[in-house]
């Protein structure tokens, strides 16, 4: 085309209506409650046969296999000392795998419990959530478990209890906390002194940043709920002794790092923003005052024109887009010899396109700094809620799903 015809052809353009400009506009996008209507497309896939071959970014092929299949959402994972393994599904049943083997019936004595729908972080009713062992199990045999509690047809909390393991039972139940002020996600991890960290969900923005509320903190307890007497706020005015870290948002995943014993999160973020972050006794982790990522209708969350961080924790790792994080594990094992020292952290949807779950695979430095990250599983379109290093040295997998599965990664043979 000439420069001529070239010059007339634009000018030709510029001329027409405006009303063709519209083809050009961004779709209108449905909101329910402040968020996006997200896409179904990707969603609902069932999860295939298996096993899966896969190889891997460091040269290692694995194979995924099905160790459980049609458990509906399984949330969190543990095992006994003799290999048997403890689950919670969300729907308020505690179970147990003897032998490579579900047994059929749950485990009796357990909570009345709530939960609605399928999970997801901030204010969502979830149900049965975390279960751990006593770390003196051996000799006490106390199994703690988080849940959403009843507490009359309109209003519920949540709980953690903790009763004496007997086989096919729980007994002496006691609940150790429960706070009706707050919602959401109720993480938790017991360390080796016998110390009990709780995470409650920022479920109203005001909360993280108040320290008169429990909400969008980390609790330091001991064992039994009682609060120590040398956490960073005990005895300062207008602050709840209970608080050992304050200004998060959802926290969904708890671990401790094998080696240096610091304790590690995973925290969701809004419409990215994502979050890692190594707790540290009284410091704040500034949410909703800055976050990485954006607001579900679209503004950033934290003015950009400002230091993001300033003043605050920043995360060790953030992820924009969002993977919707939950579950966190180091593998110290053996077995999968080149992700030895890695961090794996679940996710349930990547970019807020709902059947994007994958489990990503961290690689730090000695100074615990990213030296890259591997999304695996992405293929298998399943919702990742918990990843946890096996005693065989395995790692397994919980997928949040109405039939749910729990999947055994191990070196392809």
């Amino acid at each position: 085309m000439s420069t001529m015809r070239s010059r007339l052809f634009i000018a030709a353009l510029l001329a027409l209506p405006a009303v063709h400009s519209t083809a050009l506009a961004q779709h209108v996008v449905p909101f329910a409650s402040g968020v996006p209507v997200a896409p179904t497309g990707l969603a609902d896939q069932p999860l295939g046969k298996g096993p899966f071959i896969y190889k891997t970014a460091e040269g290692m092929d694995i194979r995924v296999s099905v160790l459980l299949r049609d458990i509906e959402y399984p949330h969190a994972m543990t095992w006994l000392p003799n290999g048997d393994l403890l689950f919670t599904q969300r729907r308020g049943l505690l179970r147990i795998v003897r032998g490579g083997k579900l047994d059929p019936k749950p485990i009796a004595g357990t909570p009345e419990s709530f939960y609605s729908g399928q999970s997801g972080g901030l204010g969502a009713v979830h149900g049965y959530m975390n279960v751990v062992l006593h770390p003196q199990f051996a000799q006490n045999k106390l199994v703690y478990l988080s849940y959403t509690k009843k507490l009359d047809a309109k209003r519920n909390a949540p709980a953690i209890v903790r009763g004496r393991f007997e086989g096919d039972r729980l007994v002496d139940v006691q609940e150790v906390f429960a706070d009706d002020t707050i919602r959401g996600a109720l993480p938790f991890l017991l360390t080796p002194d016998g110390m009990l960290y709780v995470a409650t969900a920022g479920f109203n923005n005001d909360d993280a940043q108040n320290p008169a509320s429990l909400g969008g903190k980390v609790l330091r307890l001991k064992d039994d709920g009682s609060v120590p007497q040398d956490n960073p706020f005990a005895g300062k005015a207008g602050t709840r002794p209970e608080i050992y870290t304050m200004g998060h948002r959802s926290v969904l995943g708890f671990a401790q790092h094998p080696l240096t014993h610091e304790l590690w999160i995973t925290e969701m973020g809004p419409n990215g923003g994502d979050e890692l972050n190594v707790l540290k006794p009284g410091r704040n982790y500034g949410w909703p005052v800055v976050s990485l990522g954006r607001t579900y209708p679209g503004p950033w969350q934290a003015k950009v024109n400002e230091p993001t961080h300033a003043g605050y924790e920043p995360p060790i790792i953030y992820w924009t887009p969002s993977i919707s994080v939950t579950g966190i594990a180091f593998y110290t094992g053996s077995k999968l010899a080149k992700w030895q020292g890695d961090v794996f952290v679940g996710g349930v949807r990547y970019g807020e396109v709902p059947g994007t779950g994958r489990l990503d695979r961290i690689l730090f430095n000695d100074k615990m700094e990213e030296l890259r990250r591997e999304s695996l599983l992405t293929d298998l379109h399943q919702r990742i809620r918990d990843v946890r290093q096996g005693p065989d040295g395995l790692i397994y997998v919980a997928t949040d799903e109405p039939h749910g599965a729990i999947l055994r990664i191990e070196p392809a043979k």
